[in-house]
């Protein structure tokens, strides 16, 4: 038998990706660092051993079906069938409609909703076959509730995470694999303090005055609920995206 149980996570270099390393290294996991970011992707996998913990670094393009398909495999024929898989990895440029090209549409697609779709295919027949496993889809309030002014690729992207997750979790629910999603608000990480996509420093911080509970997020608070949606503590939850947003779509009226 393993002696930890073992996470794969996409995008996993900084921002919400990187406090997910953390908390399941924390947890005791045999974390699987991926991301296109190589330099960051292998700090956070050294801080997380450096704390004590367990991990290791994958260069992981998720828009490529064979390298994620590769990597997989790989893990698989090392440490047998993933425990959790958190599809993390994405994208949020801002481009108004008349400037919006099928490239750029395809682009966001392909990172935000089917490189999660990449991930979770190539994991699924392993954890099916064990009877056990989690996956955790990362989707946004922007596709669950808010449109979001110059960015209807992405917040189309990301409503499409809501239908993997139903979709798969109904799929695999008799095999004892679990899909969840989770739709973070606004957080404080490097997409929403990007001043060219996103609000900037200043206009997140303007948004805290009209979250209820006063302040935006910060990516330690997302990957608290990641780690709970993969836990036994959820073991009678599948096909759900929780919303952690402080409040805010309850607030607006």
């Amino acid at each position: 038998m393993r002696e930890k149980k073992t996470v794969l996570i996409t995008g996993a270099g900084i921002g919400i990706g990187k406090a997910t390393a953390n908390a399941f290294g924390t947890a005791g996991y045999h974390v699987i660092v991926t991301d296109i970011l190589k330099s960051e992707g292998k700090q956070v996998a050294e801080e997380i051993s450096d704390a004590g913990g367990s991990a290791e670094f994958h260069k992981l393009d998720v828009t490529s079906t064979g390298h994620v398909n590769a990597l997989v495999a790989s893990i698989e024929k090392m440490s047998g069938a993933l425990d959790v898989v958190v599809g993390n990895a994405g994208i949020a440029h801002k481009v108004p409609l008349g400037d919006m090209t099928d490239q750029k549409w395809d682009e966001t697609f392909d990172i935000d909703l089917k490189g999660i779709f990449r991930v979770a295919r190539a994991a699924a027949p392993t954890m099916r076959a064990a009877g056990r496993g989690a996956i955790i889809a990362v989707s946004s309030i922007m596709g669950v509730a808010y449109g979001w002014d110059e960015h209807a690729h992405y917040s189309s992207a990301k409503a499409g995470v809501l239908g993997l997750v139903r979709g798969l979790a109904v799929e695999m629910a008799r095999d004892g694999v679990r899909v969840n999603g989770i739709a973070p608000g606004y957080i404080r990480s490097a997409q929403t303090l990007s001043a060219q996509h996103s609000l900037g420093p200043e206009g997140l911080e303007e948004a805290a005055g009209f979250i209820p509970m006063g302040r935006v997020g910060e990516p330690e608070e997302i990957a608290d609920v990641i780690l709970f949606l993969a836990s036994n503590a959820a073991r009678y939850m599948t096909g759900q995206t929780v919303v952690v947003d402080g409040g805010l779509l309850v607030g607006r009226y």
